[in-house]
């Protein structure tokens, strides 16, 4: 029941404190929401080109590999046709 009065006296005491302080709520909006609109815009754009980064692969499907990933993935297909070979 003490939740239940505390609550009720919260939202009496916001709507009061919108009434009395509406012009700043106001300007507190006016700064935020192009400051939330710049800071998700930003974030939609990582997301979207950090997708697009993993679109961009080869045919076979496999990202791009540096040299040395290369050369490590031909050593174990040779490996594998040489185990392939003694079964």
């Amino acid at each position: 029941m003490k939740i239940i009065i505390g609550g009720a006296i919260a939202v009496l005491l916001g709507l009061i404190g919108i009434g009395v302080w509406f012009p700043y709520l106001l300007a507190i909006l006016k700064g935020t929401i192009p400051l939330v609109l710049l800071l998700g815009g930003s974030l939609a754009l990582y997301l979207g080109f950090d997708e697009l980064k993993d679109t961009w692969q080869n045919d076979d499907g496999i990202v791009a590999e540096s040299d040395d990933d290369k050369e490590r993935i031909a050593d174990l297909e040779k490996e594998l046709e040489k185990l392939k070979k003694d079964k």
